[in-house]
């Protein structure tokens, strides 16, 4: 991973911070392909910034050793994840004759149709879902078909269902107080734009730590849901 842009990473060499150095990416890139069987991928940024966009070089460079598929996110180092990503020059790459291995864009994917869109601009093998998969895996379930169709909406009592069992999941592998922390990102688009959504929030955020916490505070806002739903 060549693109992890923040600072306590790539300022200290690693991650994005490595586009500052393509001769120290491909050495790493080479030392990690000679030391396995397994497939070696790569995923890295345009450049450190505007001034340094030498993605076609590092394209080049890290397939001549031996990589199997190149992930490109459409940003510099420096954008952080500010602006719009440019799928520019993923597209140029994918054009380059002496490029074969297959190259993934990333970058500002959303929906079904974006995804479409800079597959069918770029012509590149697939596509990358970052940040916008966050408190939405029904975004993979929108894609599988490949093309623009019925875009499936889940209901707010499936979202916050899915969010509890989300939260478990994390817990078996990580342990509660890590697991919590790492699910905090996920809340925020779990619950946005539901009614209440801000207490709903705050209560998740400052007095769950743990699943069983989670649902009990998820539990309680779907009852009373239901108890301020109009009968008929």
């Amino acid at each position: 991973n060549f693109g992890c842009p923040v600072k306590k990473v790539a300022l200290k060499g690693a991650g994005a911070g490595v586009l500052k150095d393509i001769d120290l990416m491909v050495r790493l890139t080479d030392a990690v392909v000679k030391s396995t069987s397994l497939p070696v991928t790569v995923k890295t940024r345009l450049g450190w910034d505007d001034n340094t966009k030498n993605i076609e070089e590092v394209a080049e460079r890290l397939q001549d050793v031996g990589i199997n598929a190149l992930a490109i996110h459409g940003r510099t180092r420096s954008q952080m994840y500010k602006g719009e990503a440019d799928w520019t020059l993923i597209g140029e790459i994918k054009k380059n004759p002496r490029i074969r291995i297959p190259i993934f864009g990333n970058g500002d994917i959303h929906s079904i149709s974006d995804g479409y869109e800079k597959y069918i601009q770029t012509g590149a093998d697939g596509v990358m879902i970052g940040r916008a998969i966050f408190g939405n895996p029904w975004l993979f379930r929108n894609m599988r078909g490949g093309k623009p169709g019925a875009v499936y909406i889940p209901s707010i009592e499936e979202k916050l269902t899915t969010m509890v069992q989300h939260t478990y999941e994390y817990e078996k592998r990580l342990g509660d107080i890590k697991s919590f922390s790492i699910m905090k990102k996920h809340y925020k688009a779990y619950v946005h734009g539901f009614d209440d959504a801000k207490e709903l929030r705050a209560k998740l955020m400052e007095s769950a730590v743990c699943a069983d916490d989670v649902k009990r505070i998820i539990d309680e806002y779907l009852n009373d849901l239901k108890a301020k739903a109009p009968t008929r």
